[in-house]
């Protein structure tokens, strides 16, 4: 009581000082935005105990980085293996090799050629100058045409596009190395055709594009949602005084996750493509507390004509229910610090510091707002209700004269929705994140079907590289990967010991096999390096060849088939291949993980925050009854929603799991508001056939609102990321779907056991 007087104390009679110490202690915060460090590398939100991570820094740390930055360049239909496209090829190496973020570069400027004479290997440059003559041009053709792996990484499948192929230094800098490779291609883009994709490109690229998209669509929303909020309050001020609130919300959440990032330097505190959606959570959360205060601020001051007397009966009211939302959707996003997904850490703690902040200012710096405007009681906002307060009277008097018709309908509802949950889809794939037509995806796409593919699989073995019964096995598994239709192409140390045998023995195809025996083995390495660079075997096996890679190219797919493919990969080597130690990684396999942990997240996150909502509701309002119906909206809708997305084949990503965030937050800010609504009535000696009439009157109408008002972020469904275009869409229905379950469920339930709950 004395937190509550206190509060009221400080908007009524230090309106000024609480107005301005709020917004200086927002802009301290909301100053960290400068630290926030954008990060869309997959590898990077997995755990590092996970298997596929672990490998991946074990071939990091032990050989390179070997997650490449594909740029192809032709003309369609044209011949590419010309003067001029190789000296191109040439300038573009050079140029790529002068990014400080660039370790290495394939191309045919830099890649070898093995030919032999009198029984001896000679290594020579594939491309030895800048400008070749037609003859050099004519046995580079024939050279390409013989060495099918090769040409396979560096040709297109129909010999009119050039491959290069960029190995980063680290996965720590891709958007600066995807600007610095754009910028040195730009001066060619009229003349050429190019297309960019791997990993690196898409983690360097999205981001930025996240960022601008989404800025845009959520200025669009809220527009959007200010002409509704003005529409239904009629006033100006009133608009503005919620979207002050939202906005400084918004920008202490973001500004904290840059602080907390500065201190700790965690990757488990960087923004990703998930961190995306935190400003549209916040919006709905915050824009829900200041209509449910302007609301019942202007309902009070319709019958009071009072400003003070307004405000002291507005947040007698509302203090408790509005500290209660924000504690238990603080609580449930906090879950998310045991999410082993790293990012999903950042992204539940920000955003619960977001939630309690905006509760702080819509319960104190909205209330000395409100008492510092000189209010007119003879505009229309405070003279006569609004159109949607008149209809919730109409729909909730309707709900209440048949509330076992109203319950029934709901839970059929909700029980058909369920079915879908069954059907529901797991796509974690970003490039099948992105619409049709969007240059990521069509790029990717064109890598997929004319060059060696943009999605790797690594496979790290260990054994004696030299030993030919350990290169045979490598070469058994590489037939068996490329026999899979989605595999492009595969290179280990295996594939250059097999050319060497077959240059030093006259090119017959014939001895294109691994020798017989571990001195000619060891032969031919020592024949290649008395022309050549031993450095040049660095990324396929480690200097004393007891650890080496099988690098696989294939088609970008579904998480579906990626998860089919891995297990059959994965059952092979178990079954076909015991004795060979054999760790699988990769982009591959990172989708694959990934796809579990969403799946655990997602799951646990409902879990956890259903048990935390109804054990704090059952605490403050010390009836495990109350507790219980305030899971009820949020668990209806999680139904639902999740249900609903089966139905219509809408994938679960770790982008839309989130959706899951916004149903538990705002269905329980609508459950508690109903439920401290309805105790307050009850404990007030309020005839019982009134009670339900008079919360459905008070609290259905910001309900609705609330709703009605989120209705703006429709204009996400324009975004060009099928993810944000699924968020848009769906937080609408989660918005529909919790007022849903509040207003027919819910309240249906307390209007046939109000008797029961009185006592």
């Amino acid at each position: 009581m004395a937190i509550k007087e206190w509060t009221i104390q400080q908007a009524l009679y230090h309106s000024k000082r609480t107005v301005l110490l709020a917004i200086i202690i927002t802009m301290i915060i909301g100053s960290g935005v400068r630290f926030i460090l954008l990060d869309d590398n997959v590898m990077n939100m997995l755990p590092k105990d996970i298997d596929s991570r672990r490998v991946w820094d074990e071939i990091v740390d032990e050989f390179q980085y070997s997650d490449f930055l594909f740029v192809a360049f032709g003309r369609d239909g044209e011949i590419v293996l010309t003067k001029e496209n190789l000296a191109l090829v040439w300038d573009l190496t050079e140029a790529f090799e002068m990014v400080p973020q660039v370790d290495q570069v394939l191309s045919l400027s830099t890649m070898n050629r093995m030919d032999s004479e009198d029984g001896f290997l000679e290594v020579d440059d594939l491309i030895p100058q800048r400008i070749l003559s037609e003859l050099e041009i004519k046995s580079l053709t024939e050279y390409l045409k013989d060495n099918s792996n090769l040409s396979a990484q560096m040709l297109g499948k129909n010999g009119d596009y050039i491959n290069i192929i960029i190995r980063p230094k680290s996965s720590e800098d891709f958007p600066n190395l995807v600007s610095a490779v754009k910028k040195i291609t730009s001066p060619f883009e009229d003349t050429y055709e190019f297309h960019f994709g791997g990993q690196p490109y898409i983690a360097g690229k999205v981001p930025g594009m996240i960022q601008t998209e989404t800025q845009k669509l959520m200025l669009a929303g809220l527009l959007i949602m200010s002409m509704i909020l003005l529409v239904n309050f009629r006033s100006i001020p009133s608009v503005g005084m919620i979207l002050l609130v939202v906005v400084m919300s918004m920008l202490s959440m973001m500004g904290f996750l840059g602080w907390i990032y500065h201190f700790t330097g965690s990757d488990r505190f960087i923004f990703t493509f998930v961190n995306s959606s935190m400003p549209i959570v916040l919006l709905t959360i915050a824009n829900s507390d200041g209509v449910h205060i302007m609301s019942r601020f202007f309902r009070e001051a319709r019958k009071h004509k009072d400003v003070k007397q307004a405000i002291i009966r507005t947040m007698n009211q509302l203090l408790l229910p509005i500290f209660l939302t924000s504690l238990t959707t603080s609580a449930a996003f906090l879950t998310m610090l045991t999410s082993p997904i790293t990012a999903m850490a950042g992204y539940g703690l920000s955003l619960g510091f977001g939630i309690l902040w905006a509760w702080i200012l819509s319960s104190i710096f909205l209330t000395a707002l409100i008492n510092l405007k000189t209010w007119n009681f003879s505009t229309v906002a405070l003279t006569k209700s609004s159109f949607l307060e008149n209809i919730v009277t109409i729909f909730g008097r309707n709900i209440l004269k048949r509330p076992k018709t109203v319950l029934f309908s709901g839970i059929i509802i909700v029980l058909i929705s369920s079915i879908g949950i069954c059907y529901i889809n797991v796509e974690v794939n970003l490039v099948n994140l992105f619409k049709p037509g969007n240059t990521i995806r069509e790029s990717t796409l064109f890598l997929d079907r004319e060059m060696a593919g943009s999605m790797n699989l690594m496979m790290k073995v260990d054994g004696d590289l030299k030993d030919p019964q350990t290169l045979s096995q490598m070469v058994k598994v590489q037939k068996y990967l490329e026999d899979i239709p989605t595999v492009n192409t595969t290179i280990s140390i295996s594939d250059v010991i097999q050319e060497m045998h077959k240059t030093v023995m006259d090119n017959k195809p014939e001895y294109q096999s691994i020798p017989e025996t571990r001195g000619q083995v060891n032969n031919l390495i020592t024949m290649y390096s008395m022309s050549g660079d031993p450095d040049d075997f660095e990324s396929l096996v480690n200097y004393e060849y007891d650890a080496g890679l099988i690098t696989t190219m294939m088609h970008t797919i579904s998480t579906k088939d990626v998860v089919r493919i891995a297990d059959d990969i994965e059952n092979f080597l178990h079954t076909e291949i015991p004795d060979l130690n054999i760790e699988v990684s990769g982009l591959m396999m990172f989708l694959k993980d990934f796809v579990a942990l969403v799946i655990q997240s997602s799951i646990t996150s409902i879990f956890v925050s259903i048990v935390v909502i109804l054990c704090i509701v059952w605490i403050f309002f010390r009836s495990w009854k109350f507790g219980l119906l305030s899971v009820i909206p949020l668990t209806s809708a999680v139904i639902l929603n999740f249900g609903l997305m089966g139905w219509f084949g809408v994938d679960l990503s770790h982008f839309t799991a989130l959706l899951t965030s916004i149903i538990i937050g705002v269905g329980v800010d609508f459950a508690i508001h109903y439920i401290a609504e309805f105790r307050h009535y009850s404990n007030n000696g309020i005839n019982e056939d009134e009670i339900s009439r008079r919360v459905v009157d008070n609290v259905g109408y910001p309900i609705l609102l609330d709703v009605f008002s989120n209705m703006g972020f429709c204009v996400l469904i324009l975004s060009s990321l099928i993810p944000i275009v699924h968020m848009g869409g769906l937080m609408v229905f989660a918005m529909l779907s919790t007022s849903f379950g509040t207003l027919t469920i819910l309240a249906s339930i307390m209007e046939m056991t109000k008797h029961t709950l009185k006592r």
